[in-house]
Formats: C-alpha cells, structure tokens, sequence
C-alpha cells in the first residue's frame, strides 16, 4: 500500500501568501489545506490532524503564538513552524524555547522553507506513527525527532517482533535501557514481565545468585529459597545492562543457560527450563574486550545475533532542545514551580555543550537549573553554572569550536553597533538579509543589544506579507 502524503495545515490571513505557498508545496508533493485564522486552524485540527502546522506570528483575532500554546496543550506531538517578520523574532525565538520546530524570518528563502518542511514531517512523531502502523506507544519514553534516532528506532521496531538477541551499543548515559524497554514493548513478550539488571554493579559472589536463584543453605545467609531474575523474567524479557563488566566466570553459566534454555539455581542439582528473551548493553568495546581474553567469543556470539548501537547525546543534538523542555516539564511540576522553557541564548548553550555523560547529564543538569531558577524561563547563567563541572581542558570537535567563534563575533558586532542591524552586517561585510539568517541560526535577537531603544522600522508592523517570498520562489 502506498504511503500517503504528509498534510500540511497552512495559516495565515493573506489569500495571496496562502495561494503561493500551496503551489510551492503542493509542487514538492505535500498535501496541503489552509485556513486564515487561528480559529479556522483550531477547527480543522478538531476535525483531522495534519502532519505540519506553518504558519504566521500576526494574524487576526488569535495570533500564531497563541495557536501555537494551544496546538501545544491539545496535540503536543504535531510539530509547528513559525513564520516571522523581524519584529516579531524574540516572540519566534521564546516559542521554538518552548518547542517549536522552527522559525523562519521573512523575507525567506522558498529552499530553506523546503528544508524545513522535510525535516519536520520526516522527523515528527507522527511520521514515524505512520511506519508504527499508528502505535506509537511502545517508544513513548524515548523522546526524539532526530534522523540518528530514527534509524535506530526503525531496526529496533524489525527486531523486536523477531526473538532474536540484541546486543545495544552506546556511551553511558545514552539511554540503553529506555531502548531495550521500547523493545520488550513491541514484541509478542510485551504482557510478561521486563527484569533489568546492571552485570557490573553487583559483587561477583551475588550476581550468579541474582541471576539463576538460589536453594535454603546454600550460602551463609541463605534462609530461604529464592528465585533469581532468570525464572521472574519467565516468558518476557532479561535485561542485561553493562554485560562486558560480567565476570568470566560467570560468562560460563550465563551461556549455559542461554544454549539449554535452562537455569540450575545455586546449591541446586535441578535444571529448570525458563523461556525468555535476553536483551544486552554494554559501553565497552567488547572487541577489544574478547582480543584481550576479557570476555567470552561463544558468549558475544550469542547475544550479538542484532546488534544496534544507540548514538550519543553531541550525534542527536537537535534532539536536546526537545528533551530539555520535556525534562523541564516534568521537574517543574517536582519542584512545584512555573516554568516556561530556556532563554534563546541558555538553549543555545545548551544545544553546543559537549555532554559526555549524555541524557543523564542532561537531566541532572536540568533539574539543577528548576531547583535554582527564579523565573519562568531559565537564563544562561544557570545553563553555565550547571555546565561548570566540564573539564576546562576538553578539546572542543572542529563544528563546536567554530559555531562558538560565530557566535561570540556576532554578539560582539552587536554589541558594538547596540543592536543595529545594518551597521553590524556592514562590519561583518554580509548583506542584511544574510545577516539575519545567522542571527536566526544562533538565536540572537538584536533587541537584546539596544536597550530600551526600538527603531521605528520595527514599530511600523511587519509590513508587506506579499514580499513573504523572496525572488527564488
């Protein structure tokens, strides 16, 4: 059956504009539907809900901000892209904080908007519902509109109805164990029970009683029977987290148990057969770890039947403003405290950090800006404070490294020129509307240059929406 279309919702209260940006994208192969208010909008998402919502800051009744907010309350998945004139760009900019998929500053490139408009309807989760058949649900926890993820998650959604071991590769921190979870959910094991257990945190002398259970007497301390996580996990799915710390000793019984399917508690002469799917992790390179007689050949052989490698927290970074804002919702609500989202510049920072300890660093430093914010939107000084337990020494990769220099040379031609526009662009030796675009790419806003300084340009509206379109349209 052939994939439908992605169906994009198109708002804005110029007919011309609409006209326009329908053919362009009807050309590019989208369905396309219109309204001229938010409150025509409202309507139709009340009726069908597309895949992408563009439309205009300015429009009557309503404007686009607050059709965003509510598109945000009701369908908290469909993503919005926001078209903005230059006096509207700090609304823009606090609206993508809070979750936007993006904004473009008119005049626009009719290329860019194309671009845009794929990564949003190719990356949205109601795209990736579609290739679900509809169910989401099994990957709820993992939050993501990145291609890197949805790769992953494509494999992970193939294998899972198979029985077949998976070995999931990553940096600490990345979010393994949320990924083996999505698994177990969407395989035929989903109403048996997922058991998860971490191989490198538990002394050797209790892990095999952990895993395969033990008899009264076998050991000291020992007063009664027990199962181990082998037998709880009967019919669903083991979890074995940090596999390559497994001792090797241990590495025997555990592939025993895997080629018999059986377990043999400690103190026990008994085999009990068990039915279940083993999931594995680890950080290490269990190459290296196998050439360095670490780790059993026969043992990675049989859990590295699938292997998928989940990628680090700096390969998904268009991701981070997504998880911040959701991690910032849930704490928000720990912390009983408003909060809207992250300053333009705090979201940058966060967006350029390193993060080598990846999701999890993010959430505790997340919930260390909640604790300590004092307004609704959290500012860069508490995005910096959190970020200070970096090492100062850490070599920055060639893309980071410039996109700081670009953004500090931008802040500083600002800064010198209080916000101006056109002078700063002058200095810069670019054109006004280039200028823009890599103010648009860092989120500077140059209101926040100029004091309490409007120039009347900007006080004079958002002008002429028919000169929306540049002359590449």
């Amino acid at each position: 059956m052939p994939q439908q279309a992605p169906s994009i919702l198109l708002v804005d209260d110029d007919t011309d504009l609409l006209r326009l940006l329908t053919m362009r994208l009807s050309a590019a192969g989208y369905q396309v539907s219109t309204a001229e208010s938010a409150e025509a909008a409202l309507a139709q998402l009340a009726v069908a809900q597309p895949t992408l919502v563009i439309s205009d800051v300015r429009l009557p009744g309503l404007d686009g901000l607050q059709l965003f907010d509510e598109i945000r309350a009701q369908h908290p998945a469909l993503p919005v892209i926001l078209l903005t004139a230059h006096g509207t760009i700090p609304d823009a900019v606090d609206a993508t904080s809070r979750g936007a998929f993006a904004y473009l500053t008119k005049p626009f490139d009719s290329h860019e908007l194309l671009d845009k408009v794929c990564q949003a309807t190719s990356l949205s989760p109601g795209a990736q519902d579609a290739d679900d058949g509809g169910d989401s649900r099994w990957r709820e926890e993992i939050i993501s509109r990145s291609q890197a993820m949805a790769d992953v998650l494509a494999e992970a959604r193939l294998v899972a109805a198979t029985d077949a071991s998976v070995l999931i590769a990553g940096d600490s921190g990345a979010g393994k164990e949320l990924l083996a979870r999505a698994i177990h959910r969407a395989s035929p094991r989903a109403r048996k029970p997922f058991v998860a257990i971490n191989c490198g945190a538990i002394p050797e002398q209790l892990l095999e009683s952990e895993l395969f259970g033990h008899v009264k007497g076998a050991f000291t301390g020992a007063q009664t029977s027990r199962q181990g996580l082998f037998q709880t996990a009967d019919g669903g799915t083991l979890f074995l987290d940090e596999i390559g710390d497994m001792p090797p000793a241990l590495q025997v019984k555990l592939l025993r148990a895997l080629q018999e399917r059986t377990v043999r508690p400690v103190g026990s002469n008994e085999a009990i057969p068990v039915d279940v799917r083993v999931l594995s992790a680890t950080h290490r390179d269990l190459d290296g770890a196998m050439a360095e007689g670490q780790f059993r050949p026969d043992l990675f052989y049989r859990l590295n039947v699938v292997r998928l490698r989940l990628p680090s927290l700096a390969e998904r970074r268009e991701d981070i403003p997504l998880l911040a804002q959701h991690f910032l919702t849930q704490l928000a609500e720990k912390y009983r405290k408003t909060l809207h989202g992250f300053a333009p510049d705090a979201l940058e920072a966060l967006v350029a950090a390193p993060w080598p300890g990846n999701v999890r660093q993010l959430v505790n430093a997340v919930e260390q800006m909640c604790a300590l914010s004092t307004s609704p939107l959290i500012p860069l000084t508490l995005v910096q404070r959190a970020l200070q337990a970096e090492s100062p020494t850490q070599v920055l990769n060639y893309a980071n490294a410039k996109q700081r220099f670009e953004r500090g040379y931008l802040s500083q031609l600002l800064k010198l020129t209080a916000g101006n526009v056109a002078d700063a662009a002058r200095l810069a030796d670019r054109n006004r509307t280039e200028f823009y675009r890599l103010l648009q790419r860092h989120g500077l806003v140059p209101q926040h240059f100029r004091g309490d300084v409007v120039p009347m340009d900007e006080l004079s509206g958002s002008g002429d929406k028919k000169n929306a379109l540049n002359s590449s349209t």
